[in-house]
Order: C-alpha cells, then structure tokens, then sequence
C-alpha cells in the first residue's frame, strides 16, 4: 500500500521511528510478520539501549522533575530483607523506581521527554502500614514526583488510595489486568527502542543488580489478539523491579509541565 500512498508510507515511517522496526505491533501490523509462541521480552539490542551512562542519585537535582512507578509486594510477606531475599525463590518485594524526566531531549515523533531512572527503593518482607510513612516522604519530601503510578491491583489498592489521599492527583493508580499490562508491556518496548530511557551505570548495589537480572530473565508471550504478557517465571526469580520501570513509563507518558492543558499535573 506504501508504494502507492505516499501519505500511508509517511504514516508507517512516523510509527516505526515511535515504536522501534522490532517492536512487536510494528512488525505484525504493518511488516505482516508472525510472531509465535514466547521468548525473551527485552533483547541484547534492547538491554544495551536501556544501560545508562549517568551516576545513580540518592537526592534530587536542582529544579529537575521527577516521577515515579511503584510496584507492591503481597500482603502475607513478613520477615527481614536479607533473609526473605535469600530465599530461592525469594519472596515478592515493593519496589519503587524513580526517574527523572530530561525536557531538552524529546522524542520527534511524540514530543515526550527522555525518562532517566536515577533511584531505586527495594523492601521484602514489609507490611504496607509500615512502609506508608517512609513512601510519603520519599515521594513527597525527597523527591518531589510530580507523577507517581502505583499498582492498584487486589492488596494494592489500599495503598494507592492512601496515597492519593497524602499526595493528591499526582498520584495514579494502576490496575493489572490482561489488557491493561498488555499496553503497559508495548509502551516499555516503545521507550526503550526509541533510547528515550536510561538506568543509571553500573553502582554494584543489590538494587542495581537485581533490577539487571530481571531484565535478563524476562519472558514474553503474545497472544493471537495482538496483546502481549511479560514476566519473570516464577521459578527462576521475581519481576518487581520489571513491572516498576513500566510504572515508571506509564508516569512519565501521562505526565505534562505545569502550564499545558487537558491534563493534571
């Protein structure tokens, strides 16, 4: 169709510089190229363009933006860190990834900023009242998120709207549903193969190297109605720092500066 409609060939060129020529949707809908079965979610390729060359941040940047994603743990964990980590498989963790938002570098195509993750918070074994205070005041008084996308599904919820309560619109609750992490799993790829987002280097902290480790183990399935599931198979470890940074993308996608319309800020 291309060949004979110019308007169409531009249309499919802007989709391919927004999602990226190995993006599952660009590949099956306008290449018409199957994709069968599952397989690793984030390839080499992928991984190399997600590995950063800034320092990784415990406090924030002079008038920098900040967002958010929050991933939750299960409510039957308790216990220390260490040990519950120690664990194999270990038990599920509440992660909070936090990425700083670089205007002066947008994307082309879409006009969103590149998204910098520049901190990690990581508690196992945790029960949701205990961790209220100390994710208000990160989120609130450490880094200021403009934006903060919390997983909102089953236990959850209880903490999302805690924390819409102590921090107002800027936070979004996320619910996981097949549909729903679908979209989220395609706006990661998308991210990712247009460079907008960057981990920070290489710090050897357990954070930095588990959140690596996820991102090696994994996996993808698509489904004939074009939707995709992501995970890490349970037997092999967990994906709470995986489904965090898509959080983190879905905070950054729905986030506008001060000043625009037709969104909260």
């Amino acid at each position: 169709m291309a060949r004979y409609n110019p308007d169409y060939l531009t249309y499919v060129e802007a989709e391919r510089e927004r999602l990226g020529e190995n993006h599952p949707l660009f590949l099956t809908q306008y290449c018409l190229q199957p994709i069968r079965g599952g397989g690793g979610f984030l390839s080499i390729q992928q991984r190399a363009q997600l590995s950063g060359g800034h320092a990784r941040k415990h406090v924030p940047g002079s008038g920098k933006v900040y967002v958010a994603g929050i991933d939750l743990a299960g409510e039957a964990e308790e216990g220390e860190d260490v040990i519950l980590r120690s664990i194999k498989p270990r038990q599920d963790s509440t992660v909070v990834t936090v990425g700083e938002l670089d205007f002066e570098h947008v994307n082309e195509i879409n006009k969103q900023p590149s998204i910098r993750v520049v901190e990690h918070y990581w508690w196992t074994g945790h029960k949701h009242p205990e961790l209220y205070p100390q994710l208000v005041d990160i989120l609130k008084n450490v880094w200021r998120c403009r934006r903060v996308v919390v997983d909102a599904t089953g236990v959850g919820q209880p903490v999302a709207s805690f924390l819409r309560k102590a921090l107002g619109s800027r936070v979004v609750p996320f619910t996981f549903t097949s549909s729903s992490k679908s979209r989220l799993g395609f706006d990661l790829l998308a991210v990712v193969n247009s460079g907008r987002l960057k981990i920070y280097a290489g710090s050897g902290s357990p954070e930095y190297q588990e959140c690596w480790q996820e991102m090696e183990l994994a996996r993808s399935h698509y489904r004939p109605n074009q939707t995709i599931n992501f995970y890490v198979e349970p037997a092999r470890g967990h994906d709470d720092f995986l489904m965090s940074l898509a959080l983190l993308v879905e905070a950054a996608n729905t986030y506008s500066p001060r000043g625009a319309r037709g969104r909260d800020t």
